[in-house]
């Protein structure tokens, strides 16, 4: 699974990577956890926008917003049938901007080992995600939200953990945005891990397991793995 990540990218390189065409006061986050706005990458009317969802997707047909609690992350194994999902997998996908994500590796009953996935380079990448928009009927609220999609461990994240994000190749961007035709077999064979020989496990103190702590010690290495 994929519970938390950062993003501390300056704005102008993620608009440079990204082609983003608005304007985000977006400061730097070292410990996003879900149910808080995260940056996601969304096309709307033939231009890419950066647009801040809720992280737990709640589908539009949801009695009420708890379901996003569990919907923080898809199985990319069961997207294109699972109900809550499939219909946000047909037209509603999006990247999820990160420049590094959490894992925990058990070490005893009570004990677990924080480590921090990045690039060899640090640079940022987008999570495959899924949104959707739902209306609260009691209040008329209106939230938008989204979910990160996960997919079988690589080489150097499986030994801590058994799945990682799916971290999505800048090539394969437009189609996932729906700015070039894909049939869903082909969306899904992009829903593969990630090349581990570009990527790096770092080990990381345990300020990193509350959620109050944001800043960036958390990401200072106890050693490399």
């Amino acid at each position: 699974m994929c519970g938390r990540f950062k993003l501390n990218a300056p704005f102008s390189e993620l608009v440079r990577l990204y082609r983003l065409t608005n304007n985000v006061n977006l400061g730097a986050r070292y410990n996003i956890a879900p149910t808080q706005q995260i940056a996601t990458v969304r096309v709307h009317e033939g231009q890419r926008t950066l647009d801040m969802l809720r992280w737990g997707l709640i589908p539009a047909w949801a009695k009420d917003k708890k379901i996003g609690y569990s919907t923080i992350n898809a199985k990319a194994e069961t997207i294109q049938t699972a109900p809550v999902f499939r219909d946000a997998f047909r037209s509603k996908r999006c990247l999820i901007l990160a420049d590094g994500f959490y894992e925990w590796k058990k070490l005893g009953p009570k004990e677990k080992q924080p480590y921090l996935f990045q690039m060899r380079d640090k640079s940022p990448f987008g999570f495959a995600g899924l949104w959707d928009s739902w209306r609260d009927r009691a209040t008329n609220e209106v939230v938008e939200s989204c979910t990160i999609i996960t997919t079988e461990a690589n080489k150097l994240c499986e030994p801590i953990h058994n799945r990682m994000p799916v971290i999505l190749y800048p090539e394969d961007h437009p189609m996932w945005l729906g700015e070039e035709p894909a049939m869903p077999d082909h969306l899904h064979d992009l829903l593969v891990p990630y090349d581990a020989e570009q990527m790096e496990a770092v080990r990381i103190g345990p300020r990193v397991g509350n959620v109050k702590h944001d800043d960036a010690d958390l990401v200072t290495p106890m050693n490399s793995a």
